[in-house]
């Protein structure tokens, strides 16, 4: 438990589960298609526009799914400008989440130029290269944000950031997976797409048990419907199902296709951790206080 006073739980709607989601596969999506970018064939092109596509779509919806949390538009607006000095810049070199809404809009404005154009080059691998650092920066600081708080869970791990970061690895490639096939990506490509997203799902399982070993004596919340579905929901049928069927394939069908169940094991990842901890009813002040 975080030796800190435990406050209330943060006044979030239910925009922020599908924000952070999408945010990682928008992010991870990304880096991966800035990977092929620089280091791919020609015949790559297909996963590569099936990447930016993603994330330009992805950062639209994030930050459209961010402003409805915030519940007035304008809010956004003045995480990024002053509101009584505008058009005077406001960053707060302090702040994750002035830091998270500055990055969003940097990497939807790369994601657009990536999406846009229609061919690679110097330029391209450029905007790339930038861009792929943002969709890493964005796929993991969500996780980050949720640490810094004093929320039980979040704030009792350094490893929840990494933990999101191979999660929108895991679910971005899952997506270009997914959705590349109908651009017509070869299968030499989709068949690296797959082998990255396996690799993924194993760093994710090693540091989802990381995560949950770190929790200590805080580990004994999942003992609860969350626990299970953590177990069931992301473990089970997120991370080892995929797996199994990355390496002997089952079949058609969605509960076949291991896109489709990694992309349900990051959502599912992402409703257990938020509320998880919102379900903690007590609250723990801290040791000096209590003596």
């Amino acid at each position: 438990m975080s030796d800190t006073f435990v406050t209330a739980s943060p006044h979030w709607t239910w925009f922020i589960i599908p924000y952070f989601f999408v945010g990682g596969i928008a992010g991870g999506a990304y880096f991966l298609a800035a990977v092929l970018e620089w280091f791919g064939r020609p015949e790559d092109r297909p996963v590569i526009r099936t990447g930016y596509s993603l994330a330009f779509w992805g950062a639209v919806l994030s930050g459209l799914l961010l402003t409805l949390d915030l519940g007035r538009s304008l809010r956004f607006l003045n995480m990024l400008f002053q509101s009584d000095n505008f058009p005077h810049l406001m960053f707060k070199s302090f702040s994750p989440i002035s830091f998270g809404a500055w990055a969003l809009l940097l990497f939807g404005a790369c994601a657009f130029v990536s999406w846009y154009a229609e061919t690679g080059g110097t330029p391209a691998k450029l905007i790339a290269a930038v861009g792929g650092l943002l969709g890493f920066f964005v796929a993991g600081y969500t996780g980050v944000l949720l640490s810094v708080t004093n929320r039980p869970i979040w704030a009792d791990s350094p490893w929840l950031g990494a933990l999101f970061l191979a999660s929108g690895a895991s679910t971005g490639a899952a997506a270009i997976a997914l959705f590349a096939p109908g651009r017509g990506a070869t299968e030499r490509s989709l068949r690296w797409v797959t082998t990255f997203d396996a690799r993924a799902l194993i760093v994710e399982l090693l540091l989802l048990i990381v995560f949950l070993v770190s929790l200590g004596t805080v580990a004994k919340a999942w003992l609860s419907v969350w626990g299970l579905l953590l177990i069931v929901g992301v473990v089970g049928a997120g991370i080892l199902w995929p797996l199994r069927l990355h390496l002997k394939p089952a079949g058609a069908g969605a509960l076949r296709n291991p896109a489709v169940m990694v992309l349900l094991g990051g959502f599912l990842l992402r409703c257990v951790v938020l509320l998880a901890s919102n379900s903690i009813e007590y609250h723990r002040v801290a040791s000096v206080v209590a003596r």
